[in-house]
């Protein structure tokens, strides 16, 4: 039994569109980090007090 060609064009076809978008990325600069851990950490603590608010409400409603 033969194994399909179609299936290894699709395997080289994928390999080559990831190949692609590996070439035309870069490391971000020391700024652009910078700026998306301020933003992602203002999210979390945004979430965190959310989050501990909806648990305080819940403490004082049943009293």
């Amino acid at each position: 039994m033969e194994i399909p060609k179609l299936d290894i064009n699709l395997n080289e076809e994928l390999f080559r569109k990831y190949m692609r978008i590996l070439k035309l990325a870069r490391f971000p600069t020391r700024d652009e980090y910078t700026k998306i851990a301020l933003v992602a950490a203002a999210g979390v603590v945004l979430i965190g007090i959310i989050g501990f608010a909806i648990y305080e409400l819940f403490l004082v409603l049943p009293a």
